[in-house]
């Protein structure tokens, strides 16, 4: 077998060249857990993506369909609190130590797998199924019990194949404990073969795959921070797909290469500006209109790049349901364009006729850091000084959730209006004082009737009347600027082909399943 060893800087990869082993390199250093239930980011999501299912699935490459899973069919009763789902027959488990041949996944699989999902000490997603109860009737069919009927919408995105509704197999959890983070056993496409840490983590293909047994004979999941080193080993071949930069500069840097395909899909993130309505002075409306009116959010999507951001006018993306297109917040008056003397009068009126000094941590990663250093920039035109100290991503994150930031940039996608709504705007969701502290950091507390409202509405009109008019609420009393939407950026040798039209993923990357190959 013959091995190649690239040198790139400092990194030494040892590669072993077959043909149909897919090798994919992420802007990380390591890995952070492959328990799917906690999850969260980038290169995380993807490994889980391979290894597990879901009851329903986002359809490949298009995240507005959702089409059956482990799940072949289902329904909801007449009052629609009671969902069943009929699951397929057949479907293996990959295999583990204690079942070198894995076994039958069923309902008892199902529900366990649920009820972890449900459990905060087993689950970051566990407020999603909060009340709710789940039954194996019988092998094939689980029934889930709500307290309170939800609209389809809501519902099947917490059984789908995204965060908590991956489905853990219970006697492979169960017997591997806590190593389950590093060694999952899931019935995807592909099942984990090892992990070298700050390396790789190696998948082989799962020959017993229920959709059919992946053209590809594995995946090798890199770790390589360094971006230089990533488009090396892609131009030379060692690597076949890359995590990209999300900057217009560097995509069109590398769309001159002739071996390469740049792929920009969606729905990417919504990049967004929390102010914290309990610290001076932001506690003033006039100095949170001020700082909206000096933050020009077309100065920012030309310095990342037109191809790669767009304008976010609300806090729920115009993609889903009860999101506001910049259109709609304009005909409201709640644009806030860009009017540097309107934001000094408001700052005059506020008792800020100079201006104010604050400070404020970000993370080191340049999506985060660039745009609040330009943010930075266009304060300091009305006299506003933001003091920036950068830290490592972990205590960014971490500083952030102890009410750190008087400003928090935050980047961030979810499935749906309530899932942003909830998680960044309900009483119950703030940092440090909510019941169920999440990502409010701007410390809104009076939409919670407004979400609540449109969660339990099932007439589908009013559901999204409900949604747009607590985004509204939220401009009107500025609790946070919606910046712009950050698309993905990867990079591919032209001999891959994901097997599917790549338009949208809610893994983060471009999926890798049955029907990828190399050419």
């Amino acid at each position: 077998m013959k091995v190649r060893l690239l040198i790139l800087g400092c990194w030494f990869l040892s590669i072993v060249a077959t043909g149909q082993v897919l090798r994919i390199a992420f802007d990380a250093a390591d890995l952070k857990t492959l328990d799917p239930h906690y999850a969260a980011a980038t290169m995380d999501r993807a490994v889980v993506d391979m290894v597990f299912n879901g009851l329903v699935r986002y359809k490949p490459g298009d995240i507005t369909v959702i089409e059956p899973d482990l799940a072949l069919s289902w329904e909801v009763s007449e009052d629609g609190l009671i969902w069943t789902f009929y699951l397929r027959p057949g479907v293996s488990v990959h295999p583990f130590p204690g079942m070198p041949d894995g076994y039958e996944l069923t309902s008892e699989d199902v529900v366990f797998s649920l009820i972890k999902a449900a459990d905060p000490q087993r689950s970051a997603y566990a407020g999603e199924y909060t009340g709710m109860k789940f039954e194996a009737v019988d092998k094939y069919t689980v029934k889930i019990v709500l307290p309170q009927p939800i609209s389809s919408a809501l519902f099947l995105p917490k059984v789908a194949n995204y965060s908590g509704g991956f489905i853990v197999p219970k006697r492979a959890y169960e017997e591997l404990g806590p190593r389950f983070a590093t060694n999952p056993v899931g019935t995807g496409p592909f099942r984990f073969k090892e992990y070298s840490p700050a390396q790789k983590v190696v998948l082989v293909r799962n020959e017993h795959y229920f959709r059919g047994t992946p053209k590809l004979e594995g995946v090798e999941i890199w770790y390589m921070p360094d971006v230089t080193a990533r488009l090396s080993a892609l131009l030379t071949g060692e690597v076949h797909v890359i995590e990209g930069v999300r900057e217009q500069a560097w995509v069109e840097a590398v769309k001159r290469y002739p071996q390469v395909i740049v792929d920009v899909f969606g729905p990417g993130e919504t990049e967004v500006l929390h102010i914290n309505m309990t610290k001076r002075p932001f506690t003033d409306l006039r100095v949170r209109q001020a700082v909206a009116y000096a933050i020009d959010r077309n100065e920012l999507v030309t310095a990342i790049g037109p191809d790669v951001a767009e304008p976010l006018c609300a806090a729920v993306p115009p993609y889903l349901p009860g999101g506001l297109t910049c259109a709609e917040v304009a005909e409201r008056g709640l644009l806030y364009d860009v009017d540097l003397a309107k934001a000094r009068e408001l700052l005059a009126e506020a008792g800020y006729p100079e201006g104010f000094e604050i400070s404020a941590y970000i993370t080191e990663r340049a999506s985060y850091r660039k745009p609040f250093e330009n943010i930075q920039a266009q304060l300091a035109r009305v006299g506003i000084k933001l003091n920036i100290t950068v830290v490592d991503h972990s205590s960014f994150h971490s500083l952030i959730r102890q009410d750190a930031n008087p400003l928090v940039h935050y980047e961030a996608w979810r499935p749906s209006a309530d899932a942003f709504l909830t998680r960044f705007y309900h009483s119950a969701s703030r940092v440090v004082v909510g019941t169920k502290p999440d990502t409010n950091f701007s410390h809104v507390t009076d939409i919670d009737g407004l979400i609540e409202a449109a969660r339990y509405e099932l007439d589908t009109e009013k559901q999204i009347a409900l949604w747009k008019e607590a985004q509204i609420k939220l401009l009107e009393e500025m609790a946070s600027y919606p910046l712009y939407i950050l698309k993905f950026v990867f990079c591919r040798s032209k001999s891959v082909d994901y097997g599917y039209e790549l338009k949208s993923s809610l893994a983060l990357y471009p999926s890798i399943n049955e029907l990828t190959t190399l050419k």
